[in-house]
């Protein structure tokens, strides 16, 4: 894309360069951090890096002396990758969830019996926040603007809820004041004019715990209204 771009300078709403840090969620991580936006708790463990630290028990896993406590969520280091887990403590059971793409109706699947953790490669393990059942949806076009919308979590049961037309429900959300101070810091700070994010508000705050780069609204009609005027 890069080469491409050079060759035949076309107009550019996000910069390239940047879009190879969106496909790294530990690099993701590091630059939210470094712009003051808050994320879950997290630590970065690589088990085929050969590093050391990794202290694993029932109840929580800790890195190099950073506590997280079960239930925690894993996720592959690569952003591509959208095959995440939750470990959940003995106190309630055990077990794990998987989530995943969804799948016609399905966006998760639990696994009483599976409490190990993968070993094949670089992930991060960070704390589960409880979000009361929903994530929020948050795009961006340029620094100035932002739409967001909430949808079912895929944590409670892993069914998607649908509309006659076949769309997942979603409804509009207003962001707060702060909120949207960090809508403006991510979409300068990874040079996406049209950019995606997700927020998830637990304990009276907010964390972001993913950015997508290039997304965009699927049905709503006030958004590429917007949207059109602002590019």
């Amino acid at each position: 894309v890069g080469d491409y771009a050079r060759r035949g300078e076309p107009f550019c709403f996000n910069a390239i360069g940047p879009m190879s840090e969106l496909l790294d969620r530990r690099a993701i991580y590091s630059r939210l951090q470094q712009i003051g936006v808050a994320v879950p708790k997290h630590v970065v463990y690589d088990h085929l890096g050969g590093g050391e630290g990794l202290v694993l028990r029932e109840d929580y896993l800790e890195v190099s002396g950073v506590r997280i406590n079960k239930p925690f969520v894993e996720k592959p280091a690569s952003a591509e990758d959208h095959n995440i887990h939750i470990y959940y403590p003995p106190s309630v059971g055990g077990g794990s969830k998987r989530l995943f793409r969804k799948v016609g109706d399905c966006s998760s699947a639990f696994y009483p019996d599976v409490s190990e953790i993968r070993r094949d490669g670089a992930y991060i393990y960070e704390e589960f926040l409880p979000t009361e059942g929903a994530d929020l949806k948050v795009y961006t076009v340029g620094p100035k603007y932002a739409y967001a919308e909430a949808r079912k979590s895929p944590t409670l049961d892993g069914r998607v809820v649908r509309d006659p037309s076949g769309k997942e429900v979603r409804f509009p959300v207003l962001l707060t004041a702060h909120e949207k101070d960090v809508a403006r810091r991510i979409s300068l700070a990874f040079g996406q004019m049209v950019n995606g994010f997700d927020i998830l508000r637990a304990h009276g705050a907010s964390y972001v715990c993913d950015v997508n780069g290039w997304s965009f609204v699927k049905s709503s009609s006030a958004y590429y209204q917007d949207a059109a005027a602002v590019l």
